[in-house]
């Protein structure tokens, strides 16, 4: 699936989605995608940082959308696992999430997804995502 793909199909499988934009995901190659995120208010915690799960949402959609972009448009593809681990505070500015497909199996997909600010070594997150596949 293309960048479009992928925004056309969050805007109809989550039509009242106040999260992220449908337009998040930037850039698709084979076996990684790139999401962007800018917070708003509501994503903050005390001390004006973006809030845990703000981050974890973001790092599961960046993995959801990795898997989608090479299984195509699989609504019921649902996240089995996922661990975080919070490296620095997240600051209320751009975030993006390079989401990398360790393996894609029949019935579970594994990826890592990496949370950065301004540049990509300036790593404030890291996840293991792992989704359950409908009909492996």
């Amino acid at each position: 699936m293309s960048t479009a793909d992928l925004a056309a199909f969050f805007r109809e499988a989550f039509p009242g989605d106040e999260g992220p934009p449908h337009d998040d995901v930037i850039e698709i190659r084979q076996g990684w995608a790139r999401l962007k995120f800018d917070p708003v208010a509501r994503n903050l915690r005390p001390g004006n940082l973006v809030s845990g799960p703000t981050q974890m949402g973001l790092a599961d959609r960046a993995a959801y959308a990795v898997i989608l972009a090479h299984i195509g448009p699989v609504a019921m593809a649902v996240t089995s696992n996922l661990n975080f681990s919070f490296l620095r505070g997240v600051q209320f500015r751009t975030l993006h999430a390079d989401a990398r497909l360790l393996k894609l199996g029949r019935r579970l997909a594994t990826v890592d997804v990496q949370l950065w600010q301004d540049e990509p070594d300036n790593l404030v997150g890291q996840s293991t995502v792992t989704y359950a596949l409908p009909g492996g």
